[in-house]
């Protein structure tokens, strides 16, 4: 496919470092019921919304008579609930969970204030995203309440092949390290009509993006709806996150999106970057 070849030393996105963990030691600490339960939390996302006892056994390996227990202890603590159906899903418990831990990292929290201003100053709507895998993790969403999409709140993610955002940080890895994030991705998830179809169709878009700098989404998402994105830089010159300005294309063309709006959100990204390595 040849676009590590054409990129001229692409750079590498890496969303956060950490320590090494002393493996013993963590095991010589660990619960390992709380882990079971821990294990069934993370089965459920925005495309795992409800399971049934026996998916959760498959899926996670706990027997059935422990996952039986695990999850009538989760649901007495709200973690999760049961449906008629019998099937099971996350309860209200854990939103406070994911509430906290996003407005507690320093990137949301540093990034709060420039994002303000730049809704304000462009009246449209401003979010902040980094990648995950395949998708693009919400972290800040100020919201114009014109704007028509889908229910998009922080914490919702998106395919990256399909966002602003999500191709700016693609744009950044290597051909093998878009392959891996994107292994499995199914493009038949696009709903937009110019959304990319294969993976050989989104490389050359990727290429484009790497040498602009910048990210540009034309009803790829969906139809009606453009976005612009700009990378934030971290203090080894990587991007750590993703801002776009997302607009109605009945309201704005492209035009508009590359003029004025991508200045605005290039300083932003700029001034975020700076907050976070002075921090």
């Amino acid at each position: 496919m040849g676009m590590a070849t054409t990129m001229s030393t692409p750079l590498r996105f890496h969303p956060m470092k950490t320590e090494t963990p002393d493996v013993k030691a963590a095991g010589k600490y660990r619960i390992e019921a709380l882990a079971k339960g821990l294990d069934v939390l993370r089965l459920f996302d925005e495309s795992v919304t409800q399971l049934k006892l026996r998916d959760i056994c498959d899926r996670t390996g706990i027997p059935m008579p422990t996952a039986f227990r695990v999850v009538a202890t989760l649901e007495e603590g709200g973690f999760v609930e049961r449906l008629p159906d019998g099937s099971i899903r996350p309860g209200v418990a854990v939103l406070p969970l994911g509430s906290a831990a996003l407005r507690g990292s320093s990137l949301v929290q540093l990034s709060e204030r420039p994002l303000r201003l730049l809704a304000e100053e462009t009246g449209e709507t401003v979010n902040l995203g980094v990648l995950r895998g395949s998708d693009v993790l919400y972290l800040a969403r100020i919201r114009n309440a014109d704007l028509v999409t889908a229910n998009i709140q922080v914490g919702s993610t998106l395919p990256a092949p399909l966002t602003s955002m999500g191709k700016l940080l693609l744009a950044h890895l290597d051909e093998a390290e878009v392959a891996q994030a994107l292994a499995g991705f199914d493009f038949s998830r696009a709903a937009g009509p110019r959304a990319a179809r294969s993976l050989d169709e989104l490389l050359p878009r990727l290429r484009e993006t790497r040498e602009q700098g910048y990210a540009v989404q034309d009803e790829e998402v969906a139809a009606g709806l453009r976005s612009v994105a700009a990378p934030v830089f971290g203090a080894d010159g990587l991007p750590v996150a993703a801002i776009n300005i997302a607009v109605a294309s009945t309201r704005h063309g492209l035009e508009a999106l590359l003029g004025p709006f991508l200045d605005k959100l290039r300083a932003t990204a700029d001034e975020i970057g700076l907050r976070l390595r002075a921090s």
